[in-house]
C-alpha cells in the first residue's frame, strides 16, 4: 500500500487526487487550513490542520507522519493561492508575500520534511502541483506566475537532487480548471479587463487547441499515474494536462 500525503487536500483538486489515490488502495493524508472542510473528508483518510507557509507546523507535521507511518512514498505539494488580479505596480508587497509563500514557500518545506524520510527509504515520489502560468507569462498576475514558475524550478533541482536516492520528482500544470476557484479568477478577470465573466471563459477555452476546460479528475489521474510505478522512470518532467493551452491569457 502506497503511503500518500496531499496539501489542500478537503476540496478542489486536493480533495480529487486524495479520492483518486484512495480509489485506487492507497493510504490518504489531507491537510488543509479549513478545520470545517477537512471534517467533511471521509473518515478514511488521516486529517490535519496544517499551514503549508509554517514552517513549525509542516515539521510538526512530518513529525506526526513518521510516527504513525513510518514513511511517506508520495508527497502531492498542491497547496497554492491565486493571488491578486492587477497591473504589477498596483499588487501590495503583503499579496505578493501571500501567494509566494504558500504556493512556492509550501512546496518547498513538503520536499524539505520528506526528503528525508524518502531517502530513508530509498524510494519517494514528489509531485508538485504548478500551473500553465509557470509556463507562460501571465499579464496582470504577477504573484501567482512567478510562484508557479518558481514550482518549476524547485522541481527540477529536487529531481536532480534526490534523484541519487531513489526519488523522483515531476510537476503538473493544470490549466483552467472548472470550479469556484476558477470562477473566482474569471470574475476578477472580467472586472479588470472591462469583460463580462462569459467572455474571459470564452478567451481561455479558446486559448486551448481542445478547446476545453479541464476538470479535477483530470488532474488527479495524471497525479496516480505519476505517483505509480508505472512511472517509475518519469522524473524531472513539466506535465501540462491543460487541453494543449497556446495563450494563457484572454484576447477577445
Amino acid at each position: 500500500m502506497t503511503l500518500v500525503l496531499i496539501t489542500a487536500g478537503a476540496s478542489g483538486i486536493g480533495y480529487a487526487m486524495a479520492a483518486a489515490f484512495a480509489a485506487s488502495g492507497n493510504e490518504v493524508w489531507i491537510t488543509d487550513i479549513d478545520q470545517d472542510a477537512l471534517q467533511s473528508c471521509p473518515a478514511s483518510w488521516r486529517k490535519s490542520c496544517v499551514d503549508v507557509a509554517n514552517d513549525a507546523q509542516m515539521s510538526a507535521l512530518f513529525d506526526e507522519i513518521a510516527a504513525v507511518w513510518g514513511t511517506v512514498d508520495v508527497v502531492c505539494a498542491n497547496a497554492g493561492v491565486a493571488g491578486p488580479t492587477a497591473k504589477v505596480e498596483d499588487v501590495g508587497w503583503a499579496d505578493w508575500n501571500a501567494c509566494v509563500s504558500t504556493t512556492l514557500g509550501g512546496a518547498f518545506l513538503s520536499a524539505k520534511y520528506a526528503a528525508p524520510l524518502m531517502k530513508q527509504a530509498g524510494k519517494g515520489a514528489l509531485i508538485l502541483v504548478s500551473s500553465t502560468a509557470g509556463q507562460y507569462g501571465y499579464p496582470n498576475r504577477a504573484p501567482y506566475a512567478a510562484a508557479k514558475w518558481g514550482v518549476i524550478g524547485l522541481m527540477k533541482t529536487l529531481a536532480m537532487e534526490l534523484g541519487p536516492h531513489g526519488i523522483r520528482a515531476n510537476a503538473i500544470c493544470p490549466g483552467a480548471v472548472e470550479g469556484p476557484r476558477m470562477e473566482g479568477v474569471l470574475t476578477r478577470e472580467a472586472a479588470a479587463k472591462n469583460m463580462t465573466r462569459d467572455e474571459v471563459y470564452q478567451g481561455y477555452a479558446s486559448g486551448t487547441s481542445m478547446g476545453s476546460f479541464v476538470t479535477a479528475q483530470d488532474i488527479a489521474n495524471m497525479a496516480v499515474f505519476l505517483g505509480s510505478d508505472a512511472a517509475r522512470l518519469v522524473s524531472g518532467q513539466v506535465i501540462a494536462v491543460d487541453g494543449h493551452t497556446e495563450n494563457p491569457d484572454p484576447k477577445i
